[in-house]
């Protein structure tokens, strides 16, 4: 079965926030640690991986995208700090 990835991307100063979707989160953190990503993550230097959840549904996984975008910015802070209390770059642990 393949799996879908929701994730969020900030800065070093973790100022903003890219929200995505991906079905191979490996390759796609990648992409925008070396300035593939989207223009806005080009644009905003946003490279560290700070949040991520893993859906077994594609449906499922732009449903919940679409969600975390709509969030104020206070309850994206809120659910990157109760999985990542201190933001750090979650992609090396994607490397193994």
């Amino acid at each position: 079965m393949k799996t879908s990835t929701v994730y969020i991307m900030t800065n070093i100063n973790n100022t903003t926030f890219y929200t995505g979707v991906c079905s191979d989160l490996v390759k796609r953190g990648w992409e925008h640690k070396n300035g593939l990503g989207s223009e806005f993550t080009k644009k905003y230097k946003l490279s560290k991986l700070v949040y991520y959840e893993i859906h077994n549904d594609i449906t499922e996984a732009i449903k919940r995208e679409k969600q975390i975008k709509n969030l104020v910015r206070r309850k994206k802070v809120d659910l990157v700090n109760n999985s990542n209390a201190d933001w750090k770059d979650l992609y090396p642990n994607l490397l193994g």
